[in-house]
């Protein structure tokens, strides 16, 4: 049987997304494509292709079999109304093709291109919020579901965004908004080209770098985390490289109490993180 294709209106404002477009059936044919998807560029899975849906990047194509689009059927007047072709297909193996694995639930989009931002940005997005900067710093963490894991920790905890270097690091692919669940699409990540300069530049009487790693002194619960905070996070085995560290005010220890040495560093940033909003509520309590 033949792809089904759900022709969108043109993208323009915002107004237009509650509106409803063709039932099925309706839809003009179009040939489907069989080349895989670029993947800074793909987004797959049920729910971060209803997160990109409502994040800021514009979702060019979706592929996806009827009982996906039923469960999307609330974000897909946002679809419409954004210009999105959508193809209803049940060939799982062209789905497989598009997106270079069998983890997509029966939905793939194609979205454009992640729109990083800079240091300077997450500071001044802070600002903005009126508070002080919380920002996820990865020294070495290459696996996307670990950048996915900790984008998803950074927007349950409200931090102010991630940070990462522009090499030797993972970037915002499919497999990273996958393992986010869809939270990179609203997490803002900064990207730049030395992470120890980044520190050394911006850190100062109200912003302190905080590293966690096995040879740091000072335990997690006693770090000052309420005001603000660069917490920088490496790669398990790799860790953190001897220049950033060196870059950073405060060397952080999580003791570990069982036979295994080392915790994933997802985890890492969750605990961090969410003792950074403990003790930001508490001060925030006492002065009321």
């Amino acid at each position: 049987m033949a792809d089904r294709r759900r022709q969108r209106g043109p993208k323009g404002d915002q107004a237009p997304r509650t509106g409803h477009g063709p039932k099925r059936g309706q839809e003009q044919v179009r040939k489907d494509s069989d080349s895989i998807i670029d993947p800074e560029q793909l987004v797959y899975g049920r729910h971060p292709v209803r997160e990109a849906a409502k994040g800021r990047r514009n979702v060019i194509e979706l592929h996806a079999t009827e009982s996906a689009l039923a469960e999307l059927e609330d974000v897909l007047p946002m679809l419409r109304s954004s210009g999105c072709t959508i193809t209803e297909t049940a060939d799982n193996a062209r789905l497989r093709a598009l997106s270079g694995t069998g983890d997509h639930q029966g939905a793939v989009a194609q979205v454009e291109g992640f729109h990083y931002v800079t240091l300077d940005d997450l500071l001044a997005e802070a600002e903005r919020r009126g508070e002080p900067p919380l920002i996820l710093c990865l020294d070495q963490v290459t696996d996307p579901h670990n950048l996915g894991a900790i984008a998803r920790v950074a927007d349950a905890s409200g931090a102010t965004g991630v940070l990462i270097p522009e090499h030797r690091s993972a970037s915002v692919t499919g497999a990273a908004v996958k393992a986010s669940a869809g939270a990179l699409e609203h997490v803002l990540v900064a990207r730049c080209v030395n992470l120890a300069n980044e520190i050394e530049r911006v850190k100062g009487a109200n912003l302190w770098s905080y590293a966690a790693t096995e040879r740091g002194t000072a335990d997690w619960t006693q770090v000052d985390l309420a005001d603000g905070a660069l917490l920088v996070l490496g790669a398990e085995g790799p860790g953190i490289r001897p220049r950033v560290e060196a870059a950073c005010d405060v060397l952080v220890r999580i003791p570990m109490a069982g036979e295994v040495a080392s915790l994933n560093v997802s985890t890492v940033s969750a605990i961090l993180a969410f003792e950074a909003v403990r003790q930001r509520r508490a001060a925030n309590n006492a002065k009321a």
